[in-house]
């Protein structure tokens, strides 16, 4: 089944225009990949005009950010004769180390979400809990040590992300956000130091009592099963890999931790996957979960006396947190659209009833199908650690 939900199309477009861009990058193309990069940067654009409240908004302005920084050494590379190498000017420029060195890829504000706004996943919440909150509270109670890399996986649009970025308000903690998708465009030709230099600041950071969140997102770009590799992604991907290995010295109380993010388990490379210990599964929200989803979304937006969440959720079985953020979004936008049509305008909006929901429902489909979900199933009797 197609993919329904309008920001989980655009990030799309825009991974998908980044592994063009660094394809083209490769073969020396530097003016293709500066259009495929430029494109990229239009499809974030375009979210965050479109949703400017969206919780990863920030996460979406970083990455322009970093792809803007990418585009002026292209272009400089371009400009270049043949033969003759980027001035060490430009380089320095690149990479941009301010404020105590921090990396350029490491969000500046830490996430404003936290477990409240996430509706269910209580599973997934406590093995977090377990995993890294206890920990940090009480580490004398952890003689054996405690889980530093945990895999969250399941269908798209289900709160991963968010669970990640929650954490690092539930600890207090800083969260650094890395696109492993992008990963190898952003750093060519360094790859290896650069993924050193987020640990290296991560660890510092965690010996001066700020707990760390290393997220990486489409964890399977950077750890999945490959069949052609170029040298430089082998060395990133070895290096990635020591320095989690690097993360599980039970003598010391290091508060780094690396949460992965899949929407595509079964493409991680096995040899890799037992470096999560905690592998924990995403799933669709259930009945519950999609009521208290229904009353956070509306908590803004005037509603109908009549509008009852219970029958909404049963109605709404099968579609992911995004879809019904969207069903709730097209359902307002019905009452809008019928506001500025009006000729005699208001000065508010009328409440939305159930017949926009109902309308809303009938033009969205869930974005997740039967199919799809076995293969997470049988994934997880395989693999799930909690």
């Amino acid at each position: 089944m197609s993919e329904t939900n309008p920001v989980a199309m655009l990030e799309q477009t825009a991974r998908r225009k980044m592994h063009e861009a660094l394809d083209a990058e490769r073969n020396k193309d530097y003016e293709t990949a500066i259009d495929k990069y430029k494109k990229a940067i239009e499809a974030l654009e375009e979210i965050i005009r479109n949703y400017p409240d969206h919780p990863m908004s920030k996460i979406y302005r970083k990455t322009i950010y970093e792809l803007n920084l990418r585009l002026k050494y292209l272009e400089n590379k371009a400009s270049q004769p043949i033969g003759e190498t980027i001035s060490d000017e430009i380089k320095v420029e690149i990479k941009g180390d301010i404020n105590e060195n921090l990396p350029d890829f490491v969000l500046k504000e830490k996430p404003s979400v936290t477990f409240d706004d996430i509706a269910g996943l209580d599973e997934a919440k406590r093995a977090i809990r377990e995993a890294i909150i206890y920990p940090i509270k009480r580490p004398d109670l952890f003689p054996l040590g405690w889980p530093r890399g945990i895999l969250l996986y399941g269908p798209p649009g289900t709160g991963k992300t968010m669970l990640a970025a929650a954490v690092a308000n539930e600890i207090n903690g800083e969260f650094i956000y890395l696109d492993a998708a992008n990963i190898m465009s952003k750093w060519l030709g360094e790859g290896e130091k650069n993924v050193k230099k987020v640990f290296d600041y991560a660890r510092n950071k965690s010996k001066n009592g700020i707990p760390v969140i290393v997220f990486i997102d489409e964890l399977d770009a950077l750890l999945g099963i490959h069949t052609n590799e170029v040298g430089g992604e082998v060395r990133v991907r070895n290096q990635f890999l020591k320095e989690m290995d690097g993360l599980q010295d039970k003598s010391t109380t290091i508060h780094v931790y690396v949460i992965g993010a899949t929407n595509k388990p079964w493409a991680l490379d096995e040899p890799f996957i037992r470096r999560f210990q905690k592998r924990i599964y995403v799933p669709l929200p259930n009945k519950e979960a999609r009521s208290k989803l229904l009353s956070i979304l509306t908590s803004k937006v005037k509603l109908d006396d009549n509008i009852d969440f219970e029958k909404l959720a049963e109605m709404l079985e099968g579609y992911s947190g995004s879809d019904i953020r969207d069903i709730v979004q097209d359902a307002y936008m019905r009452v809008v659209r019928e506001y500025f049509e009006s000729e005699n305008k208001e000065e508010s909006v009328r409440p939305v009833t159930i017949d926009d929901f109902m309308e809303a429902i009938k033009q969205r489909r869930p974005s997740v199908n039967k199919e799809m979900l076995k293969l997470y199933e049988n994934w997880t009797e395989k693999f799930k650690a909690i």
